[in-house]
């Protein structure tokens, strides 16, 4: 699931458009876009600045804001797919721990979603999921997990 904005695509323009004006510091970019130094930073690393920042940087790249927005699409990943995605990029998670905690959402929600109704989930704070939730998600699909595998008549 991708932002409805590519921040990579800014981050990149800011770095570029910083060496094209001779080689410009992240503190005199940001004083010549009018931004915070941390923020024009954060923008280069990846994180999406606020409205009014966006607004400045792209004025001050000179080019449109629109050029940033992909289209909508259609979404195609799974839940299960989602989630992973979501996992595999807390920094707290080794890859082995993510995708072990993804294969237990993959396993439930096979187990468990009924084919019979649609689930839709919707992640829109997905950018504010922090470690500290990951694990809490981690705990409560290991007692599912249990719970449900010690119910009788239940297969492995």
């Amino acid at each position: 699931m991708s932002e409805p904005i590519d921040i990579e695509l800014l981050g990149r323009l800011v770095r570029a458009e910083r060496l094209k004006r001779g080689r410009l510091s992240l503190r005199a970019a940001a004083e010549q876009a009018e931004v915070p130094f941390n923020t024009l930073a954060r923008v280069e690393k990846g994180d999406l600045p606020d409205l009014a920042n966006f607004r400045r940087i792209v004025h001050w790249l000179g080019l449109p804001p629109e050029r940033f927005f992909q289209p909508p699409r259609m979404r195609t990943e799974t839940t299960p797919e989602v989630i992973a995605h979501h996992l595999a990029r807390d920094p707290h998670l080794t890859d082995a721990a993510a995708e072990k905690i993804a294969g237990l959402v993959r396993e439930l929600y096979t187990s468990l979603a009924s084919s019979d109704r649609p689930v839709r989930v919707h992640l829109r704070a997905a950018a504010t999921f922090r470690p500290v939730a990951s694990r809490k998600l981690s705990s409560l699909l290991e007692q599912m997990r249990q719970k449900l595998e010690a119910m009788p008549g239940t297969e492995r």
